[in-house]
C-alpha cells in the first residue's frame, strides 16, 4: 500500500517503512505525527484519487530526526562590470519514518 501526501509545498509517494526528508515540521524526535493531506492511495492495481484530498485518509510518521541538506553554492557574476556575488544555503529538513497508512 502506498499513499502520495503534501507536505511542505511539495508531494511525496510514500510507504509503510520509508524514510523521507521533508521540509522541517516543529516537532521534537520520537514524536508521532498525522499527516491528512493524502492526496492519492493506491493498493497494487487500485488507486483512488481524491478531489483535491482523500476523505478519511491520513498517515502516520515518526520524527527520526532533524538536520541540514548539502550546501548550495549561489554565484551571480556580470561580465566587464567588476561585480561578483558569492552565496550558499543550507536548507533543513526533518526525517520521518512512515509507520501507517490509514485508507
Amino acid at each position: 500500500m502506498y499513499a502520495v501526501i503534501k507536505t511542505g509545498g511539495k508531494q511525496y509517494r510514500v510507504s509503510t517503512g520509508e524514510k523521507i526528508k521533508v521540509e522541517q515540521i516543529a516537532a521534537d524526535v520520537g514524536q508521532e505525527i498525522v499527516i491528512d493531506q493524502v492526496l492519492a492511495v493506491g493498493n497494487g492495481a487500485e488507486l483512488k484519487v481524491g478531489t483535491p484530498l482523500v476523505s478519511g485518509a491520513s498517515v502516520k510518521a515518526m520524527v527520526v530526526a532533524h538536520g541540514k541538506h548539502d550546501k548550495v553554492r549561489i554565484f551571480k557574476m556580470r561580465r566587464r562590470k567588476h561585480y561578483q556575488k558569492r552565496q550558499g544555503h543550507r536548507q533543513q529538513f526533518t526525517e520521518l519514518q512512515i509507520a501507517s497508512i490509514q485508507a
